[in-house]
């Protein structure tokens, strides 16, 4: 009986001692990932008079029950800046806190609207005239949304993450590879300090950093601006999936690694709880903004993508993210109007829509951007 009891009471501390091992490894990790986020680059809380918060009661109710977050892609050969450039990824990530789920929204960077004050332009020189603030509030004016926290990547993250995760598995057409290797890899190369081999000929990859980054930036004669939103969320998704199944001293590694080239709003405690929530994030789906458009070359403003029209797109926008069904604002409404004045595009001038609410899709329509090369659009 004694020898019994004495056996157990071994077993017992056995357990216990594991136990405490795993906290202990659990705690270290926690505080090495706070250590590295007190390092990243926080502009500080954003007050909602900064940022054009204009909801309803009812609206803002409903999106009490979300976290959206503005996600900005910076156009900037010079890795390290954040309060300038044009964002030419532009992506809304809403979180519904009850169920982690999570939906991911690229807004087409050359959407004509207000970017600030009576002024209007493509959306991605929002960033440009405002930094992140003023990109956060033309988009929370223009689409009905209440985002205060954002963050913004440079060339250099996104490279240094994918490697970090032993690359990303991408298929990739031939046409795909070749605008690569002509007109990306070398620069990316270049401005990251990389010396990634190119592509030779189309089929299923694991990509580098380098060689994600170029995919992500396909945009004229592959698809344009339509097609490069899908790859970039295609190329967000499997990060998420491989982060999801990387240990801690990945996580870690990547954070270390990635912590000088990256702008946000979120405190360090904020992104502790964003990172330890990571595992229980679910991706239910993503998709590109406006649903339905037309696109044409208009004067000064070059080659736009306009939303038919931004009152309609708006409601179906906060019905896909927020299964939401109301007015939109006053504002939204002006806007809208504005748009219509400006372009002559009403909803009977849609030539291209993709909604995901209704399945209803006709993406055959030809992006009229196109027609200028991108270091010549304006803004």
């Amino acid at each position: 009986m004694g020898t019994t009891r004495k056996k157990k009471k071994r077993k017992n501390k056995i357990i216990l001692f594991a136990v405490e091992i795993i906290v202990l490894i659990a705690l270290l990790a926690g505080l090495f990932v706070y250590s590295k986020l007190n390092k990243v680059e926080s502009t500080g809380e954003i007050k909602e008079k900064e940022v054009n918060i204009e909801l309803d009661s009812e609206t803002a109710e409903v999106l009490k029950g979300y976290t959206n977050i503005a996600l900005f892609g910076l156009d900037n050969r010079d890795t390290g800046k954040y309060d300038a450039g044009n964002s030419d990824c532009i992506m809304i990530v809403s979180i519904n806190n009850d169920t982690k789920k999570v939906k991911i929204v690229s807004v087409y960077r050359d959407t004509f609207l207000n970017v600030k004050e009576d002024t209007y332009r493509k959306i991605n020189a929002a960033y440009a005239y405002g930094g992140p603030k003023g990109a956060i509030a033309a988009l929370n004016k223009n689409l009905n949304l209440d985002i205060v926290n954002y963050v913004a990547v440079d060339f250099g993250a996104l490279v240094e993450a994918v490697d970090l995760l032993d690359g990303i598995e991408l298929t990739v057409t031939d046409q795909e590879v070749q605008i690569m290797n002509d007109n990306y890899i070398d620069e990316i190369n270049r401005v990251t300090n990389h010396n990634t081999s190119k592509l030779s000929g189309g089929g299923t990859y694991t990509v580098d950093g380098v060689q994600a980054l170029a995919y992500c930036r396909i945009r004229h004669g592959g698809g344009d601006d339509f097609k490069r939103t899908e790859r970039q969320r295609d190329v967000l998704a499997k990060m998420i999936e491989k982060a999801r199944g990387s240990g801690i001293a990945t996580i870690g590694s990547m954070i270390n690694s990635m912590i000088d080239q990256i702008s946000t709003s979120f405190t360090s405690s904020e992104m502790l709880k964003l990172a330890s929530d990571v595992m229980d994030y679910e991706l239910e789906d993503t998709h590109g903004w406006p649903f339905e458009l037309c696109t044409g070359t208009y004067g000064s403003q070059g080659a736009l993508v306009v939303p038919t029209d931004l009152e309609t797109n708006v409601k179906e926008l906060h019905e896909y993210l927020f299964d939401e069904k109301n007015n939109v604002a006053n504002t939204v409404r002006g806007i809208s109007e504005y748009i219509v004045d400006y372009t002559g595009c009403t909803t009977s001038a849609t030539s291209r829509f993709d909604n995901p609410l209704t399945g209803d899709s006709n993406t055959s329509a030809t992006d009229t951007t196109t027609m200028l090369p991108e270091e010549n659009d304006p803004e």
